[in-house]
């Protein structure tokens, strides 16, 4: 008996050697992303890890190497310091105070906008220049308006017959002023995010809803709501993140003042590290920050994705 051996007819051959010569090389992608991905590891991936594991150490900034093992020392402390907790409830604090009309407002000021036939451009640059100064320039803008002797805020009060308010040394009033400067600060960055989806929403929608005598309210709550409805989740979520990450404005604006009224996580785990000169401590305080973080943004997707389904 003798065995023949099969052999692939000569098109199928072709076909398969064209195939994988049309097939795209991608080394040259690879090439092109080599440099981010090394700042990837180097900055952001490398100190992730190193800070998980410095916050089961007793690390300090003015002795050489890890220092001696805490385990869960670090942790402990934090978790039992009042200042902690008073820090972390400042940070949601602000986060309340800012989440809510960064993205109602930026929502509303997109869709006037985009209703605007002509110099809708003006209105891009107007609410988006903010957003480019550099966080030093809008604490100093901020502490202008806010000085009690000549700043505009205070003359407005006096103008209209109100007592003025020193408002960045009133321990009731300070986030409340930090929160007002930051909403107008990254409220560009919002608007343009839902300008561009507007933007992508079919005009013939709202021609027809039109036709069917839809008023322009019933065409932004069964039209534009829901269809950006991705987008809203998206503003969400970089929104709750940026504003539990808030360390800028409150540092240049009040110092975590006055007393600790304003003291937020990262406020803390940076005089820890830099002041106390306790890495391990402030590691530690991060960890749970990110859990924190961690679990908002894991909590919100998936109430939005439920509310999909239903």
């Amino acid at each position: 008996m003798t065995t023949q051996t099969l052999r692939p007819p000569a098109e199928a051959t072709t076909t398969a050697r064209r195939t994988s010569d049309r097939r795209p090389d991608s080394r040259p992608a690879w090439l092109f992303l080599a440099p981010f991905g090394v700042f990837y590891l180097a900055f952001l991936i490398g100190p992730t890890v190193y800070m998980f594991v410095v916050s089961f150490f007793n690390t300090s900034i003015v002795q050489p190497g890890l220092g001696t093992f805490a385990g869960l020392g670090n942790y402990a402390e934090m978790l039992t310091r009042s200042d902690f907790w008073s820090a972390m409830w400042h940070t949601l604090q602000f986060t309340l105070y800012t989440v809510p009309p960064l993205v109602v407002l930026s929502f509303v000021f997109a869709v006037l906008a985009n209703r605007v036939q002509r110099g809708q451009w003006f209105f891009r640059l107007a609410f988006f220049v903010p957003f480019v100064l550099p966080s030093a320039s809008i604490s100093l803008i901020w502490i202008f308006l806010f000085t009690p002797a000549s700043g505009l805020w205070p003359q407005f009060q006096s103008l209209v017959g109100l007592e003025p308010d020193a408002v960045l040394a009133d321990p009731s009033l300070a986030m409340v002023g930090i929160a007002v400067a930051t909403i107008w600060w990254t409220i560009g960055f919002n608007f343009v995010l839902y300008l561009a989806g507007l933007q992508d929403i079919p005009r013939e929608l709202y021609e027809a809803a039109s036709v069917d005598g839809a008023s322009p309210w019933h065409q932004i709550r069964y039209i534009t709501i829901p269809l950006l409805g991705r987008t809203t989740t998206l503003v969400i979520i970089l929104q709750i993140i940026a504003s539990l990450k808030i360390f800028d404005q409150v540092y240049l604006m009040t110092a975590g003042g006055p007393g600790i009224s304003t003291q937020v996580a990262l406020g803390l785990i940076t005089n820890t590290a830099f002041t106390d000169y306790r890495v391990g401590a402030a590691s530690a305080a991060s960890v749970l920050l990110f859990i924190v973080i961690v679990v908002i943004a894991v909590a919100r997707q998936l109430l939005d994705r439920s509310d999909r389904e239903a």
